[in-house]
């Protein structure tokens, strides 16, 4: 198709915006449905990764009885007999007799045969060097399988990598871990107004989105180097399709900033037409955000990737990732569409009529509620910059102070869970 011909093809009136949650339903679901292919990986390289496969035990946790102090594992009556020392990393002989005791250290293996740990701040010697005291009445020690049992399915598929899951991982005797390959990701910046470096001046802004989103890519679980991030792009039809075919090479996912409208330098749409994408999402009734779109293409080898576009205001454009990227990316590894938490609202929000109303808020944890903040305009970074989320407003409704509202959680850093 020729750029004449795209760019009139992308002028047919678009449909109606979809709303919000259909939206994150959809893109959610196209995302899964493309899920990224499943890899063995080292435990150290696994830490931002996702569970391609349910993690199990190889072994008993513990594998083995496992003091839980210093002291003496000791068989029958006492006063008993010193007879050896058990230190963590061997294995034990049975203790056969009768008033004998091995000293035990914590961590260490207990000697079959034993009938009791004393601890060793309990204890005292005797004139003849044997072990005295009264051990407590339950087992001074963990039983085989205490934690888990072999074969027992910890965590399922789908579970975000961090460290802890790192850390029982190898106590279950995991070397590797099967896990989705990362979505590799790249942005294009549109827009002939923006400064890349120095103060906004004469007609022309600072452009804020290509050093913040990939950082948000990142912490979503995305790959993305410095060489990914391209622009400003010239305001020219063959300037964005060149741009947007080279970053589709190698790239999973592929975000713009600006041109989302229709607008006489408003490339994306024919640009989308001239490569044969097709629309999952093209524009959401949520405010800000609007307009913002997902596009999908497919190889004829069957490889499928994705184009976000998100509009050039910047907290627009950050709804626009919490809004379509975040659930993409989610199916894309294989994780579950992510839940939003309930907080409620300290004091009113305003509904925005027909459409979603994402409002900026700061969360106080321990009370369980959600403060709006100043400074939230779709041109605004600053009310962004101090808060921990969106408050989801519903179409047709207001947000009153009380009322319990989902909140979409800005991303902490990779693996972190969020509030």
């Amino acid at each position: 198709m020729s750029t004449e011909t795209a760019a009139a093809a992308a002028q047919v009136a678009a449909p109606p915006p979809a709303g919000w949650e259909e939206a994150r339903s959809r893109v959610y679901a196209v995302g899964l449905a493309a899920a990224l292919p499943a890899l063995d990986r080292p435990l150290a390289d696994t830490d931002g990764h996702t569970l391609a496969e349910p993690l199990t035990t190889r072994t008993n946790l513990p594998a083995f009885p496992t003091s839980s102090v210093d002291g003496w594992a000791v068989r029958g009556d006492g006063p008993w007999e010193v007879v050896g020392r058990v230190l963590a990393g061997n294995s034990p002989p049975p203790l056969t007799a009768d008033g004998t005791t091995v000293e035990i250290a914590t961590g260490a293996m207990v000697p079959e045969g034993t009938a009791a740990i004393l601890r060793i701040e309990e204890s005292t010697r005797t004139a003849d060097g044997r072990v005295a005291g009264t051990p407590r009445p339950g087992p001074e020690w963990r039983e085989p399988g205490e934690e888990a049992y072999a074969g027992e399915e910890l965590l399922p598929a789908g579970t975000p990598v961090d460290p802890a899951l790192i850390g029982l991982a190898a106590s279950c005797g995991h070397d590797t871990l099967r896990v989705r390959r990362q979505p590799r990701a790249a942005l294009l910046v549109f827009g002939d107004e923006l400064l890349t470096s120095g103060p906004p001046a004469a007609g022309r802004v600072r452009d804020a989105l290509g050093p913040a989103v990939p950082a948000w890519l990142r912490r979503y679980g995305c790959q993305i180097r410095p060489a990914d991030v391209v622009g400003p792009v010239a305001d020219t039809l063959p300037a964005h399709v060149a741009a947007l075919r080279a970053a589709l090479a190698d790239a999973d996912l592929v975000c713009t900033t600006g041109g989302t409208m229709h607008g006489p330098v408003d490339h994306l749409h024919p640009t989308l037409a001239a490569l044969g994408a097709d629309y999952v999402v093209n524009t959401v009734a949520v405010r800000p955000g609007f307009p913002m779109l997902l596009a999908r293409l497919v190889d004829a080898d069957g490889r499928v990737r994705f184009v976000a576009g998100l509009p050039g205001n910047p907290q627009s454009a950050i709804v626009a990732l919490v809004s379509l990227v975040a659930p993409l990316l989610a199916g894309l590894q294989g994780r579950p569409m992510p839940a939003l938490p309930l907080a409620t609202l300290a004091e009113p929000v305003p509904g925005r009529g027909d459409y979603t109303h994402l409002a900026l808020v700061r969360l106080d944890r321990a009370a369980g509620t959600a403060h709006p903040v100043r400074h939230v305009g779709s041109a605004m970074l600053r009310g962004l910059a101090g808060a921990d989320g969106f408050a989801v407003i519903r179409p047709g409704t207001n947000g009153e102070a009380g009322a319990r509202v989902p909140v979409v959680p800005l991303p902490l850093a990779p693996g972190e869970r969020t509030w």
